[in-house]
């Protein structure tokens, strides 16, 4: 069984984010991560791996030189290699520009299954997965919050706060799972020690027989036209703290959070 997971290193969120020229994130000029979304990802996948003795687990990455970071992080979490798409023509993809060099990549690895997070943290769009699964012409289970495979089968269910849906498709399939779905394992150090040992590979454009304009930023669908510091402000509450927290708790309770 061949399983695909998708990683995006992404800035992290109590930093400062800086713009380009171009108004693309300068993600050069601050920390980067792999996104806490495609964590639950990760986890899903070395999930499956130990349960079942035919699995290999590829970590997939498109973006600059520093986005193999992510990779590494996956690789410690469990994943035995990774892929890193890596060409300056990719600079500034927008979403359908992204699932058409994801989808590319897939099929040049071969799968049975993609599992991703549900949005990225950057862009919170979360539209890449539905994408990914249409350009490979496979089911897509999106926010899901529970997953189990069964042979060639996937059995997943997905609350949505009114009822929850009990999802079941065939492999290959896409699948996006929520934070619900499992806590991420904290990797120990020898697997954080083994993961620089792992293979990753780097591929370009040519590589996966993408044209360079049909990707990037002058082939955006959507470009940011401008972009605005907030200003710093205070907050001064002038009510009385218990009675505040009651009525906090209230609301929690009446949203079924507590």
């Amino acid at each position: 069984m061949k399983i695909v997971v998708l990683t995006k290193h992404v800035p992290q969120a109590i930093g400062e984010v800086s713009f380009a020229q171009d108004l693309t994130v300068d993600r050069a000029a601050v920390r980067c991560r792999l996104q806490d979304a495609d964590e639950y990802a990760v986890e899903q996948a070395a999930r499956i791996a130990c349960r079942r003795l035919d699995v290999q687990v590829t970590a997939l990455t498109m973006g600059p030189p520093g986005a193999s970071g992510a990779l590494r992080t996956a690789l410690a979490r469990g994943a035995d290699e990774g892929v890193h798409v890596l060409d300056d023509a990719l600079h500034g993809s927008d979403a359908p520009a992204t699932s058409l060099v994801l989808a590319a990549a897939c099929r040049r690895l071969g799968f049975d299954l993609v599992l991703c997070g549900t949005a990225s943290t950057d862009s919170a769009m979360s539209v890449v997965p539905a994408m990914l699964a249409e350009r490979l012409g496979i089911p897509a289970l999106c926010y899901c919050d529970t997953l189990h495979t069964d042979e060639d089968m996937l059995h997943a269910t997905r609350d949505d706060g009114e009822t929850i849906e009990h999802l079941t498709a065939a492999m290959p399939a896409v699948v996006s799972v929520t934070d619900r779905s499992g806590e991420p394992r904290y990797p120990r150090f020898e697997a954080i020690a083994d993961a620089r040992q792992k293979l990753v590979r780097t591929w370009s454009l040519p590589d996966l027989g993408i044209d360079p304009t049909d990707v990037g930023l002058p082939a955006a669908a959507t470009k940011v036209t401008r972009a605005t510091r907030t200003e710093a402000h205070t907050t001064t509450v002038h009510e009385d703290p218990t009675a505040a927290a009651t009525r906090i708790a209230d609301f929690l309770t009446r949203r079924q959070f507590l």
